[in-house]
């Protein structure tokens, strides 16, 4: 009888030291934030002198050795120290210039990630073979031409670098069924981003907001490893463009510091709790659900 039930208290013991481990593993998450312009602007926040702006867009590396960082790592740094937890973000400029060139629309995350799912690397970029191996979250969004869309052609093609809805869709549709074969690795998508009006026309911008809802009401669904980040919504509050004092000018769609201060504090916010809660307490665009 003491041998029966000190085997039970051993199993007991291993089941609540199993789950200590687990607890202790899910502190430490690699995040992986890849962007172009749009997102470096978001990704520093609003800095102190402009000097330490041009740093900071300069190289991440001379920033760190004088001491400037970004606003979106820094608030990561003082969550850690706050809940004793080990959230890693790493920036990533994806895809480079040069060898692949400097697109990152949906015919792009399709080409480098589905077309070219067997190989690790294609033209130097990393496939999400390459990139689920070494990140628990990963972060990827499009620059704003995203959204001139033109008019649909006769027939939608998914190997097409035209930008027409019917090819986006087909793109995300793809992009989708690659990203759930990642059970085990968080991809946060943020929503096509806008442009100000001087960049754009009505017709593009009404082709872009189909695509934009169609994004949020039909391709995401609640409960699998796909979590989107709503920038769209506090660009435009609803409207058809990016408004423009939010906007670097009337003529140029880049956030301007003040914007970029709001929106990655609601990104920062939006990541803790897809990484805690499955993103069950905040809104699309990180505000926290009372």
């Amino acid at each position: 009888m003491k041998i029966i039930l000190s085997s039970i208290f051993l199993l007991m013991m291993l089941i609540v030291l199993g789950a200590c481990d687990s607890k202790v593993e899910d502190k430490n998450i690699n995040i992986v934030y890849l962007h172009h312009s749009t997102g470096r602007v978001i990704w520093n926040g609003k800095q102190s002198s402009a000097i330490a702006k041009r740093i900071l867009n300069k190289s991440t590396k001379v920033a760190g050795f004088l001491g400037i960082q970004a606003e979106l790592p820094r608030l990561f740094d003082n969550y850690n120290t706050l809940k004793k937890v080990n959230y890693q973000i790493t920036e990533m400029t994806f895809p480079k210039a040069s060898p692949y060139g400097w697109n990152n629309y949906p015919y792009d995350y399709y080409n480098i990630w589905v077309k070219h799912a067997e190989e690790a690397y294609y033209l130097e970029e990393p496939t999400l073979e390459a990139l689920s191996a070494m990140y628990d979250v990963i972060i990827f969004k499009h620059c704003f031409p995203v959204s001139n869309i033109e008019a649909d052609s006769d027939s939608s093609n998914v190997d097409s670098e035209e930008k027409t809805i019917g090819n986006y869709k087909l793109q995300y549709l793809a992009l989708k069924k690659k990203l759930l074969s990642f059970p085990e690795t968080k991809f946060v998508l943020w929503t096509p981003t806008a442009l100000v009006k001087n960049a754009t026309n009505e017709e593009e911008s009404e082709r872009a907001n189909q695509f934009y809802n169609w994004v949020k009401e039909e391709w995401d669904r609640n409960g699998d490893n796909i979590y989107l980040w709503d920038f769209r919504q506090l660009q435009t509050e609803g409207g058809l463009y990016f408004k423009e004092e939010y906007a670097q000018s009337t003529n140029d769609s880049h956030p301007n510091q003040n914007f970029a201060n709001i929106a990655v504090n609601k990104l920062f916010n939006r990541l803790i709790d897809i990484i805690e809660n499955k993103g069950q307490g905040t809104s699309l665009t990180g505000e926290e659900i009372k």
